[in-house]
């Protein structure tokens, strides 16, 4: 009976066999694709995934740089520890340091008991930060002391707490850009980037567009009990669109074009361009403004020319959350230079009554 329980090797050795079977079909674990740069990136992933390597995610939005991050981690030793995502753009400056660290009971206002961050949640797993370039530069060094001591505090305290937690990071923007601009660290930018890898956006990715609205409908079909199909002339029109929202504006679309389909998916419902007008406004930055100020002028203006918080987050390449958070800031910014204004004028007036 012994001699025929397999052996662990001979089950890795099936296991390996089964994960290529499957990359031949175009799926390699949370990914589905398979013209050459997928390939090639599912060689990558395969190479770092059984490592401890930190690696670092570069690609548009919606390219799919979470689920590159899942398959990493299930496809690594810590498999059966937590994976947790982390949007650090999605989450207000003051509040990210207790997210990723905790707090103690007490430690600032509203603080009613002690919180245990996703460093101390995630002890033997893989973490992911996501948006990394928006962390507070202030909050980039305490990460950068985490990395190279394994050891990190929770506000409130003083006492160090140890982590074996692996870091995942990701960006929509250039990592050397965000380093020159001054938006990451550069001792941080080279500790993250062990093994860099770069996500192909869906317009270079060839047959792999009509393969992954093929698999959207069919998802759809089975949830809804439909049978619905692509007309060739839509399939044509997809592979005619620059797709600039990547893998997620295609999977919006087949949900939007399966609703509005009766059988067939007919050409009159292709996806219609979302490119900026040749006709848009121009923005004038005086030479010598901060950054910050540069960043409000183009928000504020991307906002007015757009009408909508999505399509503007979409064309300027962050996610809905982050703009909420950046305009919520400059509001905040706004009250506090009406109040200080005010607050001088009744200074003035006690001081002329005394």
């Amino acid at each position: 009976i012994l001699r025929r329980v397999p052996r662990t090797g001979e089950l890795r050795a099936e296991i390996g066999e089964l994960r290529e079977e499957l990359r031949k079909l175009g799926r390699y674990g949370h990914l589905l694709g398979s013209s050459g740069p997928m390939q090639k990136l599912y060689d990558q992933l395969g190479r770092v995934s059984p490592t401890s390597a930190t690696v670092l995610l570069v690609g548009e939005s919606g390219t799919g740089k979470e689920l590159a991050a899942q398959t990493i981690h299930e496809m690594s030793r810590r498999k059966r520890a937590p994976f947790l995502p982390l949007n650090c753009g999605a989450v207000s400056p003051q509040l990210i340091e207790s997210e990723l660290f905790g707090h103690e009971k007490g430690s600032f206002t509203g603080a009613d008991r002690q919180h245990k961050g996703y460093f101390e949640r995630c002890h033997g797993g893989t973490l992911f930060l996501d948006e990394i370039t928006e962390i507070p530069a202030e909050l980039q060094v305490k990460l950068l002391r985490v990395l190279e001591t394994g050891t990190f505090m929770r506000v409130g305290t003083t006492t160090p707490i140890s982590t074996d937690v692996r870091i995942i990071c990701a960006t929509n923007r250039s990592p050397e850009a965000a380093v020159t601009d001054g938006k990451l660290r550069e001792d941080l930018y080279h500790r993250l980037n062990v093994f860099p890898l770069a996500m192909p956006p869906l317009r270079e990715r060839g047959t792999d567009i009509e393969l992954l609205a093929q698999h959207f409908l069919d998802v759809l079909n089975k949830q809804e009990g439909a049978t619905k199909s692509f007309a060739p002339a839509t399939i044509a029109a997809l592979y005619a669109h620059s797709w600039p929202g990547n893998v997620r504006e295609l999977k919006n679309y087949a949900q939007r074009a399966f609703i509005l389909a009766d059988e067939v998916i007919d050409a009159h419902l292709a996806p219609a361009s979302v490119s900026a007008p040749e006709s848009a406004p121009l923005l004038s930055v005086r030479v010598g403004s901060t950054l910050d100020e540069v960043s409000r002028r183009l928000i504020e203006a991307t906002l007015a020319e757009c009408g909508s918080k999505r399509k503007a987050a979409d064309m300027l390449g962050i996610s809905l959350k982050t703009l909420y958070n950046r305009l919520a800031v400059y509001k905040s910014e706004d009250l506090g230079k009406r109040r200080a204004p005010a607050e001088n004028e009744e200074y003035d007036d006690r001081r002329n009554a005394a």
